[in-house]
């Protein structure tokens, strides 16, 4: 079995891969520990580990997967990876950037591909049809538009969001609100629709934190996928383990 650990800035996802590459399991909690992998060595059969994290772990976390299993990859800009890269600064890439363009090469190959990941940032990365990672942008998130909107002015009040706007606000917190909701809505769809001109055999994934907020609301066949990330990890190491 596979573990695969996804380390975020606010959460730490393990996902637990069979040897037919599927996704049998999932586990949640805030931060990596020797205590929580103790438990999940004792509990799954892991015979191989890929570990991405924006956050700098504790050695005895990664000494302790290094003592119970072989091959472990501790995932960064050097790690072979079974799509091409074309970033020019492959050093600044971020690591669930490369991960969702992988998953989303693994579950659509031979297509162009955009994918959009609506986190705390933002972002718009093509791979193309021959499975080169092109680049992208990066955009503030939901949450950055929100309290941006609330901390840079006097008197807009901190809204929160919600899973129906409209187009339309009726007052200031449903202006913000549908502002900021709707506006990012226009916005993936225009990056669809400008790309599918030059790109006709384009396919778009969606994933992210905030994917609830926005699955449903586009009009485009945008295909949500909230483990993306998790799939492209698996794809990376069984790319390096199995080739």
């Amino acid at each position: 079995m596979h573990l695969v650990i996804d380390q975020g800035n606010t959460v730490c996802k393990l996902a637990f891969f069979d040897e037919k590459d599927e996704l049998v399991g999932m586990e949640t909690c805030p931060e990596l520990s020797v205590d929580i992998l103790g438990k999940v060595f004792k509990t799954f059969d892991i015979q191989a580990v890929i570990l991405s994290s924006v956050k700098t772990l504790r050695q005895e976390v990664t000494d302790y997967i290094q003592s119970k299993v072989s091959p472990f990859i501790w995932l960064n800009h050097e790690t072979p990876l079974p799509i091409k890269n074309a970033y020019k600064t492959p050093q600044t890439l971020g690591l669930d950037r490369i991960a969702a363009a992988v998953g989303a090469w693994t579950l659509q190959p031979g297509k162009t591909l955009l994918i959009v990941d609506v986190g705390t940032a933002v972002t718009y990365d093509l791979v193309s049809d021959d499975g080169t990672f092109m680049g992208g942008n990066i955009a503030p998130g939901m949450w950055l538009r929100l309290k941006s909107l609330h901390q840079h002015t006097d008197k807009l009040p901190l809204t929160e969001p919600e899973m129906d706007f409209k187009m339309l606000g009726e007052d200031t917190q449903t202006a913000i609100r549908s502002g900021v909701m709707q506006g990012m809505v226009y916005e993936i769809e225009g990056y669809y629709k400008d790309l599918q001109q030059t790109y006709p055999n384009l396919f778009a994934f969606l994933t992210g934190g905030d994917l609830i907020y926005f699955d449903g609301k586009l009009k485009n066949s945008i295909f949500a996928c909230k483990n993306l990330v998790i799939i492209g990890l698996n794809r990376i190491l069984h790319y390096n383990v199995h080739s």
